[in-house]
């Protein structure tokens, strides 16, 4: 096997990991909280990133790390998993899975946007086409395809959806600035921010019992979610000669994900969320075309 093979492989292995969280989302949030679905998520994370690091033989670096990084630990814990979990499990539990992880893919829009007044980043007319087409494809999903009356199925979810992409694209932009090894840098995120989720358990009166099936479901969202997948992706990212092509996998991310939520789940895929889904992947792809030396000053 070669080595673009190997990257092919791994990224492969990523994309079909996060295709099955959607479905894994809504079918925990059955049993759990939003809060305590994080809450054991992120434990079962934090347990997969220190078994990483005890194979590579650098659990040693974890205290030593944290003394030195924990302002920005705190800040990056602080939004993820903290925040962008939190709010984004509280989406899927007032949408169905089919919208919540539609809206969810405009992410890559959001940070490109955001990129302009934090990063000073102008923004070219590919971009603005892309906006359009991509938040026209979240006013269909989040309508059912009932434009002109507006009538959204849950605009409290639709919003916290939304708002989640606003958290996860910040994440991303403000990590581009984080000198932190990247497993680690994770691991110490995860470490600081389950407290604050025992925490916010314990204030809103969450930490209870709970079934089985909630468990089993949060393991494995922490491992496929928020663990194993990151690394396996950035195996893919170290392997490959050309970023773009592996990069181009995650668009088959939201097809293999309808798939599931369909056959596990049991929702009726509308056609409107399938349009919906066409416009936001059809502005992601409108980003990558060749950019027009016209732009717009942020």
């Amino acid at each position: 096997m070669t080595q673009q093979q190997r990257a092919y492989g791994f990224g492969l292995a990523a994309v079909l990991a996060w295709s099955t969280v959607a479905t894994a989302f809504k079918l925990s949030l059955v049993y759990l909280s939003p809060a305590q679905l994080l809450l054991y998520a992120s434990a079962a994370s934090l347990l997969a990133l220190l078994s990483i690091l005890i194979y590579q033989g650098r659990l040693k670096e974890v205290l030593p790390a944290l003394g030195d990084n924990w302002r920005a630990s705190l800040l990056f814990g602080a939004i993820n998993p903290f925040a962008y979990y939190l709010i984004l499990f509280k989406a899927y539990s007032l949408l169905p899975a089919q919208e919540a992880q539609a809206i969810n893919y405009t992410w890559a829009l959001t940070m490109t946007l955001l990129a302009v007044p934090f990063l000073k980043q102008t923004l070219k007319k590919n971009d603005i086409w892309a906006a359009v087409l991509c938040y026209l494809g979240v006013l269909v999903i989040a309508t059912r395809g009932e434009l002109l009356s507006l009538n959204f199925s849950n605009l409290t979810g639709v919003g916290l959806a939304l708002a989640s992409t606003l958290l996860w694209a910040a994440y991303w932009i403000l990590n581009a600035k984080d000198q932190r090894e990247p497993v680690l840098g994770l691991t110490l995120n995860f470490a600081i921010s389950l407290p604050l989720t025992l925490v916010w358990c314990v204030i809103n009166g969450e930490l209870v019992s709970v079934r089985w099936q909630g468990l089993v479901g949060a393991a494995y969202i922490g491992a496929f979610e928020m663990g194993f997948t990151f690394v396996l992706w950035l195996f893919a990212m170290k392997l490959t000669y050309s970023t773009a092509k592996i990069a181009n996998l995650i668009f088959l991310s939201p097809i293999i994900s309808l798939f599931f939520i369909w056959l596990l789940i049991g929702e009726t895929i509308l056609m409107s969320t399938l349009f919906g889904l066409g416009l936001i992947l059809l502005g992601l792809l409108a980003q990558k075309l060749p950019r027009s030396e016209v732009s717009y000053e942020g």
